[in-house]
């Protein structure tokens, strides 16, 4: 008979706009100092999680998503309008571009860009069936311009849907983090399959030491880097160095790969916090 696991209240998931900024630096490397103390707050998580959680939560990920998005509907994600600034890459005003936005949600990346460059076309995909009936009955929904479908991406291939090479730009923002590390290969292997020689990967995830990492509390680490919430859905927090070595290995070239450390201040709890993402630009070889 297999115990209950029982995880503590902690803060939904976040993006990187969810509270406000006081100070942004774009890094190649952490400060040491903050490391330091960064490691010692990890250590002191030594309760580990059973087996059998373990692999439960890795194989119900969609299950949890699917219940975030049927709670949350549309509520939740705002859209990213800072994704403009970030890559320049999205100026391409009215040229024909198609973009592919894997792990779409509600499509909060996509919205935002149909709505100024009346050529691009965009495919769009997520694991959570509630996430992609919410895309496609968007008022915005134009079956012309988008193609929304539900895919997994470490076992569905993409170009059963997306031709092979078709991608022009790919969006992969916080999503490869919500997948377990053993099948992070075969979801970049399967996105390697359908953006174009030249096509771009813009990515952004949660990085190693974020807040959000240090704040969970024991029993919630189901393995080196990669943490359950109390809703179920997972989070890894990546280093440039595995992600670099990740991208490369399935033919992509690194053009970017920084950390950017977003301090925050959180109104409710009267405290500052550093926010860590990792944020790369892959070229398809």
């Amino acid at each position: 008979m297999k115990t209950e696991h029982t995880l503590a209240a902690m803060d939904p998931p976040t993006s990187s706009t969810d509270l406000p900024e006081i100070g942004t630096a774009v890094l190649d490397a952490l400060d040491p100092a903050f490391v330091a103390r960064a490691e010692q707050i990890l250590a002191k998580d030594t309760k580990p999680v059973p087996d059998f959680w373990v692999k439960k939560y890795k194989a119900e990920a969609a299950k949890s998503w699917d219940l975030f998005y049927k709670r949350n509907e549309r509520n939740f994600y705002k859209d990213r309008h800072w994704t403009d600034r970030e890559f320049e890459e999205l100026q391409f005003g009215d040229a024909k571009v198609v973009v592919c936005e894997v792990g779409c949600a509600v499509g909060n990346f996509v919205w935002p860009l149909l709505r100024s460059r009346p050529n691009m076309f965009a495919y769009m995909c997520d694991f959570s069936k509630n996430a992609v009936a919410l895309v496609q009955t968007h008022p915005e929904y134009d079956a012309s311009r988008i193609c929304a479908f539900v895919a997994d991406l470490t076992v569905d291939d993409l170009t059963k849907t997306i031709p092979p090479a078709g991608v022009d730009i790919l969006s992969f923002i916080f999503v490869l983090s919500a997948i377990a590390p053993e099948h992070m290969d075969a979801a970049v292997a399967n996105i390697a399959r359908v953006v174009k020689p030249g096509g771009i990967v813009l990515f952004r995830d949660y990085a190693l030491y974020d807040q959000a990492q240090l704040r969970f509390k024991p029993g919630h680490r189901l393995e080196d880097g990669l943490y359950v919430r109390q809703d179920g859905t997972m989070a890894y927090y990546f280093t440039t160095e595995i992600l670099a070595s990740l991208f490369t290995r399935h033919g992509f070239a690194v053009s970017s790969n920084q950390y950017v450390v977003k301090e925050t201040v959180n109104r409710k709890e009267g405290a500052r916090m550093d926010r860590i993402f990792v944020q790369a630009r892959f070229t398809k070889l």
